[in-house]
């Protein structure tokens, strides 16, 4: 079902990026890994076997995005599926977040998206196929205390998609997001530095090789959203019937940061 399809994964130098990259691969898929650090996509490149190219892409740069893009598009004519995955999170106070840490996180997780997005879509309509993975998050569904920068990224990227669902419907092009809640990976270290919040919902976190098949899962069935854990949904869903008492209710429980 993969085999032979073209997709293109952003932030694939590490964490989830990177094993979805390879599990691809692996399925048929023709990846191409994109990510800022060309010394890491390297390291990303030399365990997978499959066929698979990598390309240097800054997703704060259009220039680099539009140039990465063509390039995939001329030389191999198409862009089966293109998942959004670059982004990064810090975690910390509202009011001791600086102005500039908002807009740079915004740009990167939100409009980052914007750009690699408006560089494929074209080619996809006037094919008439194709399919946008966006990986959001449970931060875009239920907000938390000292998340309020990147919550709000993820929270434009599920109005981004779900607007842009219904733009694209009957085109034959699908849109999807990905809702995970925490995830072992390197994307803690930045965001919560000395561990504290690790600490405190290890029990919850998902291994990034279960996330990842889950992924891989939702590009073959063409799925429009995926909540990880499963669980979750049944919390989503709750929090969106009752937010003011799942609030109430839920403060102690969600907020360990």
């Amino acid at each position: 079902m993969l085999k032979n399809k073209v997709v293109v994964v952003t932030g694939a130098s590490s964490g989830i990026g990177a094993l979805i990259a390879e599990k691809l691969s692996a399925e048929g898929a023709y990846v191409v890994l994109c990510a800022r650090s060309a010394d890491r996509l390297q390291e990303v490149g030399a365990r997978i076997l499959g066929p698979h190219e990598l390309a240097t892409m800054d997703v704060q740069r259009p220039e680099q995005v539009q140039s990465v893009m063509e390039g995939v598009l001329r030389e191999h004519g198409r862009i089966d599926v293109l998942i959004n995955n670059a982004g990064y999170g810090k975690f910390e106070a509202f009011m001791d977040m600086p102005q500039e840490e908002f807009q740079d996180m915004m740009d990167v997780n939100y409009m980052g998206i914007v750009r690699c997005t408006q560089a494929v879509l074209p080619r996809m309509l006037e094919r008439g196929d194709g399919q946008i993975v966006n990986i959001a998050s449970m931060a875009g569904k239920i907000g938390t205390a000292k998340s309020t920068a990147y919550t709000a990224t993820k929270h434009a990227v599920l109005g981004l998609s779900n607007s842009l669902r219904q733009e694209l419907r009957h085109t034959g092009i699908t849109v999807s997001t990905v809702n995970p809640g925490p995830i072992d990976t390197p994307f803690f270290s930045l965001a919560d530095p000395t561990g504290g919040y690790v600490k405190n919902v290890s029990w919850f976190m998902m291994k990034p090789e279960y996330v990842a098949d889950q992924v891989v899962k939702l590009v073959k069935k063409r799925k429009e959203e995926l909540n990880l854990p499963r669980i979750a949904s049944l919390g989503i869903r709750l929090y969106q019937l009752f937010p003011r008492f799942a609030d109430r209710v839920s403060y102690k429980w969600m907020n360990k940061k």
